[in-house]
């Protein structure tokens, strides 16, 4: 046995890549524009083929306008430490749109061997408190976990020096402000806030001078230090830069400087009653830092004008180092689905939408935090949306995707039953449980293994016992859902997970409601840990179980999405309609888990008690404990959890089930989400479906070859017209190209007429020059050399109908993606195609890579996929 902090810190230090931990950005034009200029050969960049297939759908090969990167330095120039920082102002929590300006700026400074400085903008004091800085500062180490070598010590930070304020520059940046009076550059003006929007103009129409504009340096320097003194009212003056109020730049007619505040500032107390406007501490801020590279988002590049205006202009003044530090700009985080404006984060807040800032439900970092999120996670994300200066909306499916690669590598295995039905084994003797050790991760032996006792009494899931008889049943008419193969009464069997296959002899009822409360069933001692005897049927169905003796009680929250539509409030008009009923669902003490998640549970608490008595070494978060709960999802502890009533998180189900594909009555595919239509208050609510298995979200679809032909600059390539059963809207047949590598392999002629297996959701793919619309399923010798490798397309039976969707015995019917092309999806058609094969009888099977004993068998309404030759051979 390995202890669960050991292997999940070890696990995250693997995922650290090539040196530079955690950093995987495409080339982009910030790194190539740092590059040209300091000569810095950047470090851990993807090359051009990885980024190419790493890269989503913000990611493109950007052309940055030669005005936005002022050339200030060369290549050939005297190097400087490449310094970035990031700024938040302290007046709210950070959320999923400051993850990417967190991971960038620190991964620009790792990947140029440079520092990044941390700091708290706090000029606005209405709206700033401590509260925001100490959990701004407690979610950029969060974020940055597991990529520094200090992590370990409790005072380590990913920052370069202490944490630096704005504040702490007050008294510079008012002499900043009298220099330029000074200079004639800036003047005090006493316009009501009114009228300097009636002297400003507008986007077509030049502004107005104001009639203070012309006030002597003298006149200026008095009213300013009036200002300082606290002589004048709120509103009464403003100190304005004099640039040009016919500017086409409205950001460059004459912006303000400094306005009045007599409020309590909670760094320096009542020492000031006027504050500097962000636009102007801002480059003062950076030059005083010595910042090299300001990288900030889109909307302030109509800023960047008087950002380097007011170093311009200070620079000869000594105030600051005659240094321009460099502001550039990339497109800003949009996430669909969810909602990143503070004003309407605090409104969900405030009206008890959600329970907190921390709620797991909530885009705050945060709350993803306490949902269990890995950090990791989230700079996987912010890699894949990749840095540009192209606005785009980026699919929450995406984040989700990140959040299920990461917990795969990193989370253990386990056991928990959501909602329990009690199974006896009536032939069951003996006195003592037996023990079944197992592997916390079927892929990862250094995570070790746990014990899962077994004995007379055990829990199942109840959606996994159909009750032909019952309420369910009668309302089905009295036959199982299409597929099923888990267990049935009067004799049906199931194998139980890594133990023993199981038969229902009789059920229990509730008297009341006829619902089953008890399973009576009999073991068959001969099928322990997957063996099937000679002579007997192999059992289809494999169930997850826990003991009852040893089962823990839980309360699981089972978390979806906040938002049931993607751009909330668009077309209801408020976004608070929007909300999904189905958000949250709570197993209150009613789930269980087998014992060995509670014995992590406690290892964890007493862990983060020990760190909160003696604050020694990085933080530890419960939702450091992390499970994938078999069949069941991604889950993680929450806060609340004790040692004596543990609550567990769901942070992803296994699937996307937000893509479920359904089929139209003239057979086209059409993607759906579940929850939408509504979600509004009040809304009646809807159980959600299961997650859709891999296997069952691959479109794999009865074909035929028409023609081929070979490629005209390929050698290896034949392309082929394919009817995969499309038609167009007077019936006729609309075949696909298909580019496949076959030629030499099996000669033309064989393949034209033949019947085989495409896949027809993947996203076409050009394949030197052609367009390849589908994909044809092989079987091949992989033992063999590549010039001698035997290849032999899977056989379909001549009565099966082009275009009929081919199942797996033993699964649910398939729900195919309308097309597999986000990252995930991808990834779930490279977890079947890896467990596709040949059996020994030539029957084209799925093997699930973590149980051998499962295998499903690919069918048609005409009988069984099959290779004529080729056994035992692998599929691809």
């Amino acid at each position: 046995m390995i202890s669960p902090s050991l292997w999940t810190t070890a696990l995250l230090a693997a995922l650290c890549w090539n040196g530079v931990a955690g950093f995987a950005y495409a080339p982009n034009f910030i790194t190539k524009t740092i590059q040209e200029q300091t000569g810095i050969e950047p470090q851990g960049l993807l090359t051009i083929s990885d980024a190419t297939t790493a890269a989503p759908s913000e990611e493109e090969d950007d052309q940055t306008p030669e005005s936005s990167v002022p050339s200030t330095t060369t290549a050939t120039a005297t190097k400087k430490v490449v310094t970035t920082r990031f700024p938040p102002e302290p007046n709210g929590y950070l959320h999923l749109g400051h993850a990417k300006a967190v991971s960038f700026n620190f991964a620009v400074a790792r990947m140029f061997d440079g520092v990044c400085h941390m700091r708290m903008d706090d000029t606005n004091p209405s709206k700033e408190d401590e509260e925001y800085v100490q959990s701004i500062l407690e979610d950029v180490k969060w974020i940055q976990q597991g990529l520094y070598q200090d992590d370990g010590d409790a005072d380590s930070k990913p920052w370069e020096g202490p944490v630096r304020k704005t504040s702490q520059y007050f008294d510079t940046i008012y002499d900043c402000a009298v220099a330029l009076i000074e200079s004639g550059n800036a003047y005090v003006d006493s316009l009501s806030a009114e009228e300097m929007r009636e002297y400003r103009g507008s986007l077509t129409e030049p502004g107005k001078d104001s009639p203070y504009r012309t006030r002597s340096v003298e006149e200026n320097l008095e009213l300013f230090q009036g200002m300082r003194n606290g002589d004048f009212a709120e509103g009464t003056h403003v100190l304005r830069a004099k640039i040009d109020m016919a500017s086409p730049n409205i950001n460059m007619r004459d912006p303000t400087l400094y306005r009045i505040k007599h409020e309590s500032h909670q760094e320096t107390g009542d020492t000031w009653c006027i504050y500097p406007m962000y636009d102007f501490s801002h480059p003062i801020s950076d030059a005083l830092e010595g910042i090299t590279h300001s990288l900030c988002t889109l909307e302030f590049e109509d800023h960047r004008p008087f950002y380097d205006w007011t170093v311009q202009k200070l620079a000869p003044t000594g105030l600051i180092q005659d240094a321009q530090p460099q502001q550039i700009e990339f497109s800003r985080l949009n996430v669909k689905s969810t909602v990143l404006s503070k004003r309407k984060l605090i409104q969900l807040v405030t009206s008890q939408s959600v329970s907190g800032w921390d709620d797991p439900r909530m885009p705050t970092l945060s709350g993803l935090r306490r949902r269990g999120v890995p950090p990791a996670a989230l700079r996987l994300f912010c890699e894949r949306v990749g840095i540009s200066k192209t606005d785009s909306n980026i699919d929450f499916s995406n984040l989700e995707d990140c959040v299920r690669e990461t917990m795969d590598a990193t989370s253990a295995r386990a056991f928990c039953v959501l909602k329990p039905l009690l199974v006896t084994l009536s032939n069951w003797e003996q006195a003592e449980l037996e023990d079944f050790e197992v592997d916390r991760h079927p892929k990862i032996s250094e995570m070790g293994t746990r014990t899962i006792p077994f004995g007379k009494q055990v829990y199942i899931e109840r959606s996994d016992f159909f009750d032909v008889e019952g309420p369910e049943g009668q309302a089905a008419n009295g036959r199982p859902p299409k597929g099923f193969k888990r267990l049935l009464p009067d004799g049906g069997q199931v194998r139980l997970r890594y133990a023993y296959v199981i038969q229902c002899d009789e059920i229990i009822r509730d008297p009341d409601t006829q619902e089953p409360v008890e399973l009576k069933c009999t073991y068959l001692p001969d099928t322990r840990a997957g063996v099937t005897p000679e002579g007997m049927p192999r059992v289809k169905g494999i169930i997850h179980w826990v003991e009852a003796s040893t089962a823990v009680p839980c309360t699981i929250n089972q978390y979806d999405r906040l938002f049931s539509t993607e751009e909330p409030g668009k077309e209801s008009g408020d976004y608070l309609l929007d909300l999904n009923p189905n958000s949250l669902q709570v197993l209150d003490k009613s789930a269980v888990v087998e014992p060995s998640v509670a014995q992590d549970a406690k290892k964890k608490l007493e862990e983060i008690k020990s760190w909160s008595e003696e604050s020694s070494g990085a933080k530890v978060y419960p939702s450091s404990l992390a499970y994938q709960f078999e069949r069941s999802g991604y889950f993680a502890m929450d806060k609340d959890a004790t040692e004596d009533s543990l609550v567990f998180n769901r942070v992803s189900t296994l699937r996307d089930t937000w893509g479920v594909v359904q089929k139209k009555p003239n057979g086209e595919q059409q993607p759906q989400q579940r929850n939408r239509g509504g979600g509004g208050r009040g809304q009646q609510q809807q159980a959600p479906p299961e997650p859709v298995e891999d296997l069952r979200r691959v479109a794999l679809t009865a074909s035929t070859i028409l023609s081929v032909e070979p490629h005209p600059e390929a050698d290896s390539l034949l392309v082929c017209q394919v009817d995969c059963g499309d038609k167009d809207e007077e019936g006729q047949v609309q075949p696909r190209t298909v580019v496949a590598g076959l030629a030499g392999k099996i000669p033309s002629e064989d393949l034209i007429g033949q019947k085989v297996v495409t896949v027809t959701n993947l996203k076409p793919a050009k394949m030197r020059g052609i367009l390849s619309n589908a994909m044809l399923l092989a079987a091949s010798d992989s033992s063999a050399d590549n010039d001698n490798e035997k290849v032999e397309l899977l056989s379909v039976p001549e009565s099966v109908p082009n275009g009929e969707l081919l199942q797996f015995e033993g699964k649910e019917p398939s729900q195919p993606d309308a097309m597999l092309k986000s990252k995930g999806a991808l990834k779930a058609w490279d977890r079947v195609k890896a467990c596709l094969q040949a059996s020994k009888d030539g029957d084209a099977m799925y093997v699930d890579a973590e149980n051998k004993e499962e295998a499903f068998r690919l069918t048609s309404s005409g009988g069984p996929i099959k290779t004529e030759t080729l056994k035992e051979a692998v599929i691809q």
